[in-house]
């Protein structure tokens, strides 16, 4: 089980690190699709910005990113979601170019720490490198990006106000873990606002065995229930759970190909959006 959860990260790994450096290609979103030709038409930038102000992001709060932090990788809003106020501390699972922890970073303000996580080497470094033009444009030095594991968080027990995630816990191998670690780094009546992919049924085999499946952000998507049960079981409460099939629909409209080749191997008569599903969750830490 260890070596295949290991396959399942490594896969993962490489393909994000080929995304970062543009020589590769993720489904989450419409922006890197087709070897680099964006599937919503224009160039990727226009579709990633397409796809985020589709799940509810701001044009003004787009506006203001580095160039290159948003890939278009959202399948929702977790810093909508999340309600922050200055100077809480967030931690962003899976962060990617930077994209939700420079937003995050000018609702915090000054006195406020946004940390960034993800286990891609290529997509640290990007994010990084964003951080000078995030300052410049009036950003404040609040911003970090750390490489590591979400299994395996490198940050401390109860010192984090608000974890945030987008769509990446889906792409684990081991789910639970990462739930355990949520409520473990979150501060007592610290909250967690996640946007990921779920499923309403399970998927046939043949699309859950596809590596750009995976990458893309669909073959490991678990049911909605066993989410709540993950989340129940990490001990979170006030737990609360919201579909957007849209989002998915969206995604099929856009001639996404990845979602494409999945629609083709489904049962006649259905389509990626009877199986597949944005969900928006928050949860809450109880108090000491």
């Amino acid at each position: 089980m260890i070596e295949a959860n290991e396959d399942i990260r490594q896969a993962v790994r490489e393909g994000y690190g080929r995304i970062a450096t543009g020589t590769g290609k993720s489904c989450c979103g419409p922006s890197s699709c087709c070897g680099g030709t964006p599937c919503g038409g224009g160039d990727s930038g226009d579709a990633a910005a397409r796809l985020a102000e589709s799940v509810g992001y701001e044009a003004g709060d787009l506006a203001a990113l580095p160039e290159g932090a948003n890939m278009g990788l959202s399948c929702g809003n977790p810093v909508a979601l999340a309600s922050l106020r200055e100077g809480v501390v967030v931690l962003d699972l899976g962060s990617g170019g930077g994209f939700d922890v420079f937003i995050a970073g000018r609702k915090v303000g000054p006195s406020g720490r946004v940390i960034g996580l993800d286990m891609t080497g290529e997509m640290v470094a990007k994010a990084r490198k964003n951080i000078a033009a995030y300052r410049a444009a009036g950003g404040a030095d609040n911003v970090e990006f750390r490489l590591g594991e979400i299994e395996h968080l490198p940050v401390a027990d109860s010192s984090v106000d608000v974890v945030i995630s987008n769509c990446v816990i889906n792409l684990s191998p081991d789910k639970p873990q990462v739930w355990r670690e949520i409520a473990r780094v979150l501060k007592p009546g610290g909250r967690v606002a996640v946007s990921d992919l779920a499923l309403l049924r399970p998927l046939p085999a043949e699309v859950r065995a596809s590596v750009e499946a995976l990458v893309g952000c669909i073959a490991g998507a678990v049911l909605v229930d066993e989410t709540r049960e993950m989340v129940r079981a990490a001990g979170l409460v006030e737990a609360e759970f919201e579909s957007r099939s849209d989002y998915i629909a969206s995604m099929s409209e856009w001639s996404d190909p990845l979602y494409r080749e999945v629609a083709a191997k489904l049962p006649a008569g259905t389509g990626p959006a009877d199986f597949v599903t944005s969900l928006s969750i928050t949860a809450r830490k109880p108090q000491a």
